[in-house]
């Protein structure tokens, strides 16, 4: 089993008030989660001081690279060629937060060189396990 990926990024914060700021940021994968990339970012940036992160499919960040994806709570588009901009959404509002777009390909490709594209497979009966207290 391939091991985790782990991809430290440089993200703009965009908000109104103080303005957009830089942020780091990680792009986690994990083939044992093979449709879910995981991003998340440090404690300070939060309004509560904890740390942030958002869990999202793989392909929804894939799509968005080429044009707007999402519906739900996370949101995908291309600013020009060389930015991608991911829109989170909470009750609260939405944070935005403006990436190089070629951070993401780097990450996605290592991503489907573990585990290709229509090759996820998931451990559904260790899962319910987990969940229901017991051994897989």
């Amino acid at each position: 089993m391939q091991s985790a990926i782990d991809q430290a990024v440089q993200v703009r914060l965009i908000a109104t008030a103080p303005g957009s700021r830089p942020v780091p940021a990680t792009l986690h994968y994990h083939p044992a989660d093979p449709l879910a990339v995981r991003m998340s970012f440090p404690p300070e940036i939060s309004l509560d001081g904890a740390a942030v992160e958002w869990t999202f499919a793989r392909e929804l960040l894939s799509e968005g690279l080429r044009g707007a994806a999402g519906t739900g709570d996370v949101r995908v588009r291309p600013l020009g060629d060389d930015r991608t901009v991911l829109e989170l959404h909470v009750a609260d509002g939405v944070a935005m937060v403006q990436m190089s777009s070629a951070d993401i390909r780097l990450f996605l490709a290592r991503a489907y060189d573990a585990v290709p594209a229509g090759e996820e497979q998931l451990d559904v009966d260790g899962g319910l396990a987990e969940l229901l207290g017991g051994e897989s």
